[in-house]
């Protein structure tokens, strides 16, 4: 009884019944057991001399050429059938869009960060993950992959491609620009959101035991906002996507909501990189600089 009685009295000194809760918790110790990776610097002339700079713009090229090319198709796919019962339907467009980011982020994360999406590209920025410099290279080379990929799909079927809308993202009738616009920005704010999250140090080092591939969340996200936005705008979160179908494509009405899914995308990941950063990990600003 008496080595009972020490084995307690030791247990009761080591472990304290008040322990810190809440933010409390969060802040308690200086120690951390992950690493904050630095601010990036505005611009990064050095990047310009780099190899690993320009393989990393050619891995966005290749992986928004592959995104492009395999969603527009299934789009197609459905929109040639007269029975969508004979085709995948909306929950097979929406899993081929989820289903191939959560594929190229797996394949392009360790290269070039697996972003395929200037909005993506653009919350980093603003969040300090990236430069100046590479984020602009990154657009251009997503953009460019974009034109490419809905290029190759119209030369397969030109006749389906041109007489089925070729994927371009325009506001659907029945619905207003500002739907449109609210649409892109709530949802660009849930896939960027979640890249944060996904990908967030801090909580990668707190969850550790839980055993999930930061592609994974993401590319649900994106499968479940189709889900939602198809009906609305096409949905586009995704400025590259958008620009691409709708360079091929070349409509008037292609090009008269084409703002929306450049201003809507833009908006939706200022918010999440706002939020993410001030509000959930309340990173102070003079950290930043």
């Amino acid at each position: 009884m008496e080595g009972k009685e020490e084995d307690v009295r030791l247990g009761a000194n080591k472990f304290s019944e008040r322990q810190p809760i809440g933010t409390a918790a969060q802040g308690a110790g200086d120690d951390k057991d992950y690493k904050e990776p630095p601010p990036a610097p505005l611009f990064e002339p050095g990047e310009l001399k780099s190899w690993s700079f320009y393989r990393a713009g050619i891995a966005e090229f290749v992986a928004t050429f592959l995104f492009l090319y395999i969603t527009i198709l299934t789009v197609m796919g459905v929109s040639k059938s007269n029975s969508k019962c004979a085709t995948v339907g909306i929950q097979g467009i929406a899993w081929s869009f989820g289903g191939m980011i959560f594929a190229l982020i797996y394949c392009t994360a360790g290269i070039s960060g697996g972003h395929i999406n200037p909005a993506v590209t653009f919350g980093l920025f603003l969040a300090r993950k990236l430069s100046l410099t590479r984020a602009i290279f990154y657009i251009i080379m997503q953009c460019l992959g974009a034109i490419c990929g809905a290029g190759v799909v119209k030369g397969f079927q030109q006749g389906l491609y041109m007489g089925n809308g070729g994927g371009a993202n325009v506001v659907a009738p029945g619905y207003t620009k500002g739907d449109g616009l609210g649409a892109e920005i709530v949802g660009t704010f849930i896939l960027v959101y979640t890249v944060f999250s996904a990908t967030d140090a801090k909580r990668n080092a707190r969850d550790s035991h839980v055993p999930i591939l930061a592609p994974l969340p993401i590319g649900f996200a994106v499968f479940l906002v189709h889900l939602a936005t198809i009906p609305i705008t096409g949905t586009g979160i995704n400025p590259a996507r958008s620009l691409g179908a709708a360079i091929i494509y070349n409509r008037d009405h292609a090009w008269s909501d084409h703002w929306i899914f450049w201003v809507g995308p833009f908006i939706g990941a200022a918010l999440a990189a706002i939020y993410h950063q001030v509000i959930i990990r309340a990173i102070p600003f003079k950290s930043r600089s």
